[in-house]
């Protein structure tokens, strides 16, 4: 099969590869589409030498065969992939059984990812798709996802004030996944204008700049200078800025949840969430909560008529054109927000 690999610095290129065998309880997933995430487009950066497997989790695909102990009735069925967690989990582990499973310690070390043109993942982690949704869609199940466990074990009540920090992927994300969770009003910090544009589509009450201290004034004008009840923080980085920011526009006895990636040693002066009262919970990828899968939630969700989504996929590439999708990525002067790869 064709697929794509990290080659040197701002360089993809297509090469052969071994198509998967689905193994004992695994099916072969067909990709139709994938998108580029952040995390991608960092651990390029950060890559000292070329893939030795293609990358991408955010996947969408048919099911087209199936492994031992998996009934051919699946073949046919169109699916959002869990790559990361639950399509790479042993299912016995501790963590498995309260259904964590990013955090089971005895994944299936096979490595392959969404830039091809196929993958085989445990059944368990392929999730089906309603008929409403097409391709694009299925593909934004995954960081839809993310921001959903975010919301959830943030314990997001309904009518409550939610301020994100970032508009990212994972940011505008965190818009829907707080609208349709039930959320009052919704405060976002965006640091491009297509990213300001698009918050306000998706239903964000207002936005800021992504300034220091603009997001705060935001929301204590808006909240008779409380804060928020709930912040999500969507950025990460190299720097401690969006977590002081996180922090400071949050309520005394709010809650924050870090969704974000950091890298590095962060300072934080902890005096002042000390003295607020502030949670501080820490959010990795998608699990079970309260018995439903943060992927069948995003499914859901992502099936309501109203859900605009979609309209955060700016630019669309082939597998054969993914060089380019990664520079459009890259450059958020092209107006890109969220890149594609699809396939026939």
């Amino acid at each position: 099969m064709k697929a794509a690999f990290y080659v040197a610095p701002n360089q993809m290129e297509i090469h052969e590869y071994e198509t998967p065998s689905p193994e004992l309880g695994e099916v072969l997933v067909k990709i139709r589409a994938t998108g580029i995430c952040g995390s991608d487009l960092n651990m390029n950066l950060a890559k000292t030498g070329p893939d030795i497997a293609p990358s991408g989790h955010e996947i969408a695909g048919e099911i087209v065969d199936v492994g031992k102990g998996v009934s051919s009735e699946n073949i046919g069925k169109k699916v959002a992939v869990d790559g990361i967690g639950t399509g790479k989990a042993c299912f016995k582990c501790w963590y498995c059984r309260q259904g964590q499973y990013i955090h089971c310690p005895d994944k299936n070390t096979r490595s392959s990812g969404g830039f091809a043109e196929y993958v085989s993942k445990d059944l368990r982690g392929c999730f089906e798709i309603s008929d409403s949704m097409n391709w694009e869609e299925a593909a934004l199940v995954e960081p839809l996802a993310v921001s959903v466990h975010g919301a959830r074990i943030g314990n997001l009540r309904g009518g409550e004030t939610v301020a994100i920090v970032g508009s990212g992927t994972i940011g505008l994300t965190s818009i829907t996944a707080a609208k349709e969770l039930g959320a009052g009003q919704i405060f976002v910090s965006a640091r491009h204008k297509q990213q300001e544009e698009m918050a306000l589509k998706l239903g964000a009450t207002a936005v800021s700049s992504s300034e220091e201290n603009q997001l705060e004034e935001l929301v204590l004008d808006h909240t008779n200078g409380r804060g928020a009840d709930l912040t999500l923080e969507t950025v990460g980085g190299s720097t401690s800025v969006t977590l002081s920011q996180s922090m400071n526009v949050t309520r005394r006895q709010g809650r924050v949840v870090i969704l974000g990636v950091f890298y590095g040693n962060q300072a934080i002066d902890w005096n002042g969430p000390v003295l607020k009262e502030l949670t501080v919970q820490g959010s990795s990828c998608y699990g079970l909560v309260d018995g439903i899968h943060d992927y069948e939630a995003s499914v859901e969700i992502l099936s309501r008529p109203h859900v605009n989504l979609q309209e955060i996929v700016t630019h669309r590439f082939s597998l054969d054109d993914i060089q380019k999708g990664f520079e459009a990525a890259y450059d958020k002067k092209t107006g890109s927000l969220k890149v594609q790869i699809l396939q026939n």
